[in-house]
């Protein structure tokens, strides 16, 4: 009887998280969270081509500004048919990572800049590749699409991390973990770098 009891209960509580799952995973979802993303990125681009010391630094910050605005376009082009509305919304922890850049300076600034843009995009590429191998029409081709430019986004970090010298055993790890996905999405017939 006890048992029972205790399926019974599993089987309510994997039921009520379902519809959780299932939206966390919805293109409209992944679009949302993709323009905070390309939000997020303009603003700390803007902040890092003001603010850095180092001249690389500063010119990458340029660059995702430039790449960011871009992408934030082509995601709301598609997010028309969701319903997704221009908005200037950021994620939580790129106004963290805002607040915390602004109490930095020099070479400082630029060492955690460099950090916060190697974990991101690292972590960008995971969701990007995600919503690629999703059949969800032209969201899953838009993910697709932008891979290779957060890829090139990560390569710059981790180059300007080398030269910064302060993460190099995170380097590593990171240049490998990408080459496993790249290698991952070959092998199943996926996207370029």
């Amino acid at each position: 009887m006890r048992r029972s009891f205790y399926l019974a209960g599993s089987i309510l509580f994997a039921a009520a998280l379902m519809p959780l799952a299932a939206r966390a995973d919805s293109p409209r979802e992944f679009l949302n969270q993709a323009l905070q993303g390309d939000n997020s990125e303009i603003m700390l681009g803007n902040l890092a081509a003001d603010r850095a010391r180092d001249p690389a630094v500063r010119d990458f910050g340029r660059t995702l500004v430039s790449d960011h605005s871009k992408a934030r376009g082509e995601v709301l082009d598609a997010g028309r048919r969701y319903g997704i509305r221009p908005t200037r919304e950021m994620a939580p922890e790129a106004r963290e990572e805002r607040d915390r850049l602004m109490g930095l300076r020099g070479r400082d600034f630029d060492r955690e800049f460099i950090r916060y843009m190697i974990d991101d995009h690292r972590k960008d590429i995971g969701d990007f590749r995600d919503e690629a191998r999703e059949h969800h029409g032209s969201v899953s081709d838009l993910a697709g699409r932008q891979l290779p430019t957060l890829r090139e986004h990560l390569r710059i970090a981790m180059s300007l991390d080398r030269d910064h010298g302060r993460f190099n055993g995170r380097y590593d790890q990171a240049h490998d973990w990408q080459d496993r996905g790249d290698r991952h999405d070959n092998d199943r017939g996926g996207y370029n770098r």
